[in-house]
């Protein structure tokens, strides 16, 4: 079985577990569920959520089940599935099992489900002790080959989520109090504009087409808080939106964007920076800058229905389409 770029090739229910954290760019935890969807051996789509606690009512995993099979359905056609569960055999069978039975109940083919407890795999779906003996066969996802091929590869699998969140927080210190001074003169700039009469939006696609012509260059203090000020302005956020390829160094510059913006102005670069993510195959990271706009604005309605889209399992494409009526159209093109 191969990765979606055929960067990795995967023998083996080790190997699965090791490529696992490639997949989702972190490394899951105890008490998280993870189903990877391949179609003709390749592995096209990979989806983590956590479990509830234990002891709860087999209504709630029927419930999360459910939900599970609605997600992958969505990634039609896939030829099977593989369930991995994290944690103790207590706590991660029964939910292995009920997503088992949902997933073969809808009619899709479940070729491997596994658990894994600290640093052993166990295959449920094998009972021959020979090859898959009930205490689990030992695996180290950090040292086994498929993490040095990975490595090798440029794909990143960070700790855990808290990571993830760690690469758009904001800054601190002398350079957030360096932000604020540049967000007051911003706003003095902008509030000049107003008076004489400039085309806002005019400027704000003019700021956006600039930091997207140069994305790798290192934005001043002074253009980010314009830029994050025009971008409140939702003509300008839109052609952002439109505008910023699906390409690594673009999620790079709209990380920057949403760890240096003023608080109450972090609500369209995150979700820019979630838009672009999400593009570019990183749905945790999108779903996370999403959750960062909606922290500081609950009502950000493009966030709220990206992040709607990313739980539900669409494809970005799909969402475009579904939120095409939502947003304005860009007032330059």
């Amino acid at each position: 079985m191969s990765f979606p770029d055929s960067k990795l090739i995967v023998r083996s229910a080790a190997d699965l577990v090791a490529a696992v954290p490639y997949l989702l760019g972190f490394r899951p935890g105890d008490g998280s569920i993870v189903v990877i969807a391949s179609r003709d051996r390749r592995i096209v789509f990979a989806a983590r959520t956590d479990l509830p606690a234990p002891g709860t009512p087999a209504g709630h995993l029927i419930d999360l089940a459910a939900h599970l099979v609605s997600v992958v359905r969505r990634q039609r056609p896939i030829t099977d599935l593989m369930i991995i569960g994290y944690g103790t055999a207590d706590h991660v069978n029964p939910a292995l099992r009920a997503a088992g039975e949902a997933f073969t109940a809808g009619g899709m083919t479940v070729r491997e489900v596994l658990r894994v407890t600290g640093t052993r795999v166990v295959d449920l779906t094998c009972h021959n002790p020979a090859c898959c003996p009930p205490q689990g066969i030992p695996c180290d996802p950090t040292s086994s080959l498929v993490a040095v091929q990975a490595t090798a590869a440029g794909l990143v699998a960070l700790p855990d989520r808290a990571a993830v969140a760690a690469r758009f927080a904001p800054v601190t210190g002398a350079a957030r109090d360096g932000m604020r001074h540049a967000t007051t003169r911003a706003a003095t700039r902008l509030e000049a504009a107003n008076t004489d009469g400039t085309d806002l939006d005019e400027a704000g696609a003019q700021a956006v087409r600039g930091v997207l012509r140069q994305p790798d260059r290192r934005l001043t203090d002074d253009e980010i808080a314009w830029l994050t000020l025009l971008l409140t302005r939702t003509p300008v956020r839109d052609l952002a939106v439109d505008l910023t390829p699906p390409h690594d160094r673009h999620v790079t510059l709209w990380t920057d964007v949403t760890r240096r913006a003023d608080e109450p102005l972090v609500p369209a670069p995150a979700t820019l920076l979630a838009v672009t993510a999400w593009r570019c195959g990183d749905g945790v990271l999108a779903a996370m800058a999403a959750e960062r706009a909606l922290q500081v604005d609950p009502a950000y309605r493009l966030a709220d229905l990206l992040l709607q889209a990313l739980h539900a399992g669409l494809p970005p494409s799909a969402f475009a389409h579904a939120t095409a009526g939502a947003r304005t159209k860009p007032a330059t093109q």
